[in-house]
């Protein structure tokens, strides 16, 4: 009996060694993969090896969700695509700078040439002119323009959003663009794959049969199961006959039209651009499309003509794990470090990298003022938490922190002194920089960014001034909280 026992016993130490040692070897491999394959931020490389180690099912099972990213110069490699006319133009405009004879309308742009310098080289994205520009921060307003400007469609109808969702405001939407296609306008639809999991079947069925095309960027397995949750298309794009675009924070379903009781008013910011600039966002919704949709016909994307509508000058900025650059990053790092007075950030998740969150602390140091807005209330913890750790830092350096209390503010601005605007899809955080796919609009203009800071002003009524004393105050609990939810933020 007592040989029968220390066999037995001794079988199931022997199958206990060798599953130990298969994971180990596993664990050994992916964690080879991660630090020679992968090339990752040395921060990051190294909280996933722990991650893959501490945890071994659950920690691979979160890496092939979050962190794989070995394909992704394979992936999104026929996206590196230039027109031809455009390449000629950025290098034209690059030679005007470089030689001293750009004209602007504003002249203060010289003295911010380098910016522009490293747009184009970037990812080739010029100075655009006479611009005219509109700013809404709420949402049925920008919806009710968006719809007016849809019904007057007369050629075709360009239509990105991250999130697309079946409820009231997404089926309204539908049935104006099913009106349209049945007048002879031609649409074209672009829904991310995990942003659109709640824009159901039946629907995309419905759009289809009356002429409209649907594509999906970086598909999941099943329409509401997404393995890949990097690499998402954040971008918010629509695009009208050639000469109205927007761009923007806000989505399509029924919370960002103040319906959703959880989130209370949502405060967002979206431009409607008419001009020169709406082809360079026609661009990039082609790029975007043909990756997604696999088609190459795109009708009159080489118009290189518009009629003065406006003054303004801005540049469309777009980064991804497609760009050579990081040039919305870059542009964000540009403004901080050029401030001579003011650094307006309004984010919903703040989570800088090293070498922005440096910049903010050396704007801080130099005298600089720097007010920065996110919301009191979270619809992502940890990224809530590590927002309030980063921030938590730079208040003792004199930053101006401001908790939005009315509703929830996803707006994605960055103002510098008088001058410099960027409005967005981008928010101020690692993500956006690296992982998702976004676009947003760097306006050169005093008359912009003064509405744009007047807003931000009229925002701060609605926020809780978070203070220094008042952060200390924090509970044990709400610290242990910030300092795990940091520790994570590379991978967030």
């Amino acid at each position: 009996m007592l040989t029968n026992f220390l066999s037995g016993s001794y079988s199931v130490i022997k199958a206990y060694f060798l599953a130990f040692s298969n994971l180990f070897i596993l664990n050994l491999a992916l964690s080879a993969v991660i630090i020679f394959l992968e090339r990752k931020n040395p921060t990051s490389t190294l909280l996933w090896v722990m991650t893959v180690n501490f945890f071994p099912v659950f920690g691979f099972i979160l890496y092939l969700l979050l962190g794989q990213d070995m394909s992704r110069r394979k992936m999104f490699a026929e996206k590196q695509s230039v027109d031809t006319n455009l390449r000629r133009q950025a290098k034209r405009q690059l030679r005007k700078i470089k030689w001293g004879s750009m004209t602007y309308h504003n002249t203060r742009i010289g003295d911010y040439e380098d910016m522009l310098q490293m747009f184009i080289r970037g990812e080739r994205e010029m100075l655009t002119r006479d611009n005219a520009v509109e700013i809404f921060t709420n949402g049925p307003d920008k919806f009710n323009q968006l719809i007016k400007d849809i019904q007057e469609a007369k050629e075709f109808i360009c239509f990105q959003y991250y999130i697309f969702k079946s409820d009231g405001l997404g089926r309204r939407l539908q049935d104006l663009l099913i009106q349209k296609a049945e007048e002879g306008v031609r649409v074209l639809m672009l829904i991310d794959g995990m942003g659109g999991r709640n824009f159901t079947l039946k629907d995309r069925r419905r759009l289809r049969a009356h002429g409209i095309k649907i594509a999906v960027f970086f598909p999941g397995i099943l329409p509401r199961l997404n393995t890949h949750m990097n690499y998402r298309n954040h971008r918010k794009i629509v695009v009208i006959d050639h000469e109205i675009g927007y761009v923007g924070g806000f989505n399509v379903g029924d919370e960002y039209i103040n319906k959703n009781p959880s989130f209370g008013y949502w405060r967002d910011t979206h431009l409607r651009l008419v001009g020169p600039a709406v082809r360079d966002l026609q661009w990039r919704f082609f790029l975007d499309y043909r990756f997604a949709g696999n088609e190459d016909d795109f009708i009159g994307f080489t118009k290189l003509s518009y009629p003065v509508k406006g003054d303004k000058e801005l540049v469309i900025v777009s980064s991804g794990p497609d760009s050579h650059a990081d040039s919305i990053r870059n542009g964000y790092d540009r403004m901080i470090t050029r401030a001579k007075q003011d650094i307006y950030i309004q984010t919903p998740y703040f989570i800088p990298d090293e070498g922005l969150f440096n910049s903010l602390k050396i704007a801080l140091m130099a005298g600089k003022n720097v007010h920065i807005m996110i919301p009191q209330k979270r619809d992502h913890p940890f990224v809530h938490w590590a927002s309030r750790s980063f921030i938590g830092d730079l208040l003792p350096l004199g930053a101006d922190v401001y908790l939005y209390q009315d509703g929830f503010i996803h707006s994605k601005v960055v103002l510098m002194d008088d001058f410099i605007s960027s409005v967005g899809t981008a928010n101020f955080d690692i993500r956006s920089f690296v992982l998702n796919f976004e676009v947003n609009a760097f306006i050169f203009d005093e008359d912009i960014n003064g509405k744009l800071v007047k807003k931000f002003w009229m925002d701060v009524s609605h926020s809780k001034h978070l203070t220094w004393e008042d952060y200390q105050k924090r509970s044990n609990w709400t610290k242990f909280r910030e300092d795990l939810s940091r520790l994570l933020s590379p991978i967030l």
